[in-house]
């Protein structure tokens, strides 16, 4: 099933950060962007842990995570079948076939998540941007499952709640999203997750935000945080040098502080 759905893919693969991250894509719909490279510097997993990738796609923000620590171990949860297929073919072609696993699955089917509910020391999601009837939805229909949330009653509040699910005791969200999905998010994190931080995202200097990177932890009272903007373009439309070595994959900045807990093995 998964090697007939991705017959379709370009000849040769995408070099991502510098040429670190290589990946098939289709050679139409959704593909991997910025969107990608700062949901993949905000966040970090240390050597020993257990992330998830929710919406993983073709797997770009879970693969450049398991490249950067080694010994982490990820799972990759894709709903759309055709990008499943494409996410294992990455694992294998960035070598990560021992630590990163592919599973096709929604997330808002709770018996198939059942098995990794509260197993995840990281979260990290780019989810769909809209909601059902917000726009104009694509005609293709694995972009339109990219781009609108499907299968949710109570739209990013319900998914933000469903992605929860997956942490252990002090594991970490990090999402990224538009701003004006702000309020809901916020409403769906109270009560769950603790010591909230903000990073707005510029496309220029003095315009609003187009996106927003947000992350909390679970069980901390810790108060919210306000991080530094990122501005991504200069007044030319280049981007600036911070940008530029983002997609480099030169630079990180991730919303907290390395963790020192790592995953107990077995003695």
């Amino acid at each position: 099933m998964l090697e007939r759905d991705s017959a379709m893919v370009e000849a040769a693969p995408t070099r991502l950060l510098g040429g670190k991250l290589l990946l098939h894509q289709p050679p139409k719909g959704h593909r991997a962007g910025t969107d990608a490279v700062l949901l993949a510097a905000a966040a970090h997993v240390e050597p020993g842990q257990v992330f998830v990738d929710v919406g993983a796609g073709v797997g770009t923000v879970g693969l450049a995570l398991a490249q950067r620590a080694s010994g982490a171990q990820g799972h990759l949860l894709e709903a759309v079948a055709s990008n499943a297929a494409l996410a294992v073919r990455n694992i294998a072609l960035n070598g990560l076939q021992a630590r990163v696993q592919v599973h096709v699955l929604d997330l808002f089917d709770a018996q198939a998540r059942g098995a990794m509910v509260g197993s995840a020391d990281l979260v990290v999601s780019n989810p769909p941007f809209f909601t059902a009837g917000q726009g104009r939805a694509s005609p293709d229909p694995v972009r339109a499952r990219a781009h609108v949330l499907q299968g949710a009653t109570g739209g990013h509040g319900a998914w933000l709640r469903a992605a929860l699910s997956l942490l252990a005791p002090r594991g970490r969200l990090i999402v990224i999203h538009r701003p004006e999905a702000l309020p809901n998010l916020l409403a769906a994190a109270e009560g769950r997750l603790g010591g909230l931080r903000l990073r707005p995202i510029h496309a220029g200097a003095g315009q609003p935000a187009i996106r927003i990177l947000l992350g909390g932890e679970v069980g901390t009272r810790a108060p919210f945080s306000l991080l530094d903007p990122l501005v991504i373009h200069q007044a030319d439309g280049r981007f600036t040098p911070f940008a530029e070595a983002l997609h480099r994959g030169e630079v990180l900045f991730p919303l907290f502080r390395p963790s020192t807990r790592q995953k107990k093995t077995g003695s």
